[in-house]
């Protein structure tokens, strides 16, 4: 977990400082002489304080994510599961905020919405042209973070434009823990559960067996045009039950039939009045572990406010 003071590990008795000067978490990853002799040795520990809680992937970095990639969110979509291409989509470093920090919607935006997804933390280059299997996944994936791809439908949709309507600050709550992985933890990845919780009650809730493309077929089609390097952060798409649904077949063919701007005047009426978009004063909380505790990527919680 990284704080305010530095880096540390999280213990039973608390938090143990990781001896280390890395000030990014690229340069963590590469001092693990230090990890290890914390883990080992431990020491004084201190209380895990909401407030000094930073988020563990350090700005800036690539961070990239994957669209559509679960089976349930396709769905919703109104997309065919089988039929969806792997695309990917990049946000800007300076949209990560840590994870008890407040989301803040930018002015002029209705449609805010939440989608817990499972982080890739990378720890060893990826060069163009890589090809990564399930066998050599841990020799380019270090570790593991909850983040949410925090999006303004509102912005999104009508441009169809992904970078700035997912890019702003604080759209993408990184953390709390980066949990470190070796290669029997990535065999378990399809375990993990992610969940999204609204003001106590849950919105999102499924595995990541339902996911479209893997992790090591994502970063192979990934590497074929683009450069990762330790510290960055692959977004593997979100399960179904964010506030966004498809308006159904119908209603998309008689859409088609309309203006444009008659389209979507109409569209953004019915959305408008979607009491599962996010409202100022809303408290989203995230978890993703495995069913029995043995990965647990710890709990992000956090409120939404405006510029």
């Amino acid at each position: 977990m990284r704080t305010t003071a530095g880096w540390r590990i999280e213990t039973p008795a608390g938090l143990v400082p990781i001896r280390t000067a890395a000030a990014t978490t690229a340069e963590l990853l590469a001092d693990r002489a230090a990890i290890t002799a914390a883990a080992r040795d431990g020491g004084p520990a201190e209380p895990a304080g909401e407030a000094e809680l930073l988020s563990p992937v350090t700005s800036p970095c690539r961070v990239v994510a994957q669209m559509v990639n679960y089976r349930s969110h396709a769905a919703d979509s109104g997309f065919d599961p089988d039929r969806v291409p792997p695309a990917f989509f990049r946000k800007t470093s300076g949209s990560i905020t840590g994870p008890y920090a407040t989301v803040l919607r930018p002015e002029g935006v209705r449609l805010l919405d939440h989608e817990v997804e499972l982080g890739l933390v990378i720890g060893a280059p990826i060069p163009v042209g890589t090809t990564v299997t399930e066998e050599n996944l841990a020799e380019y994936v270090a570790g593991l973070v909850i983040a949410n791809d925090v999006s303004a439908r509102d912005l999104q949709l009508p441009k169809t434009q992904f970078y700035e309507s997912k890019s702003y600050p604080t759209f993408t709550p990184l953390g709390p823990r980066l949990l470190l992985t070796g290669a029997a933890d990535l065999a378990r990845l399809a375990d993990l559960r992610l969940t999204c919780a609204v003001n106590g009650r849950v919105r999102q809730d499924g595995t990541a067996s339902d996911m479209i493309v893997t992790p090591a077929r994502a970063l192979t089609l990934l590497s074929r045009f683009q450069l990762l390097e330790p510290g960055d952060v692959l977004l593997t798409g979100t399960p179904g039950g964010t506030a966004l649904r498809s308006p159904g077949p119908l209603a998309e063919k008689l859409g088609a039939l309309l203006p444009a701007h008659v389209k979507w005047k109409v569209f953004f009426r019915r959305q408008g009045a979607n009491p599962a978009y996010l409202q100022d004063g809303d408290v989203m909380t995230l978890r993703i572990r495995t069913d029995d505790g043995a990965l647990d990527l710890g709990e992000q919680r956090t409120p939404v406010g405006s510029v």
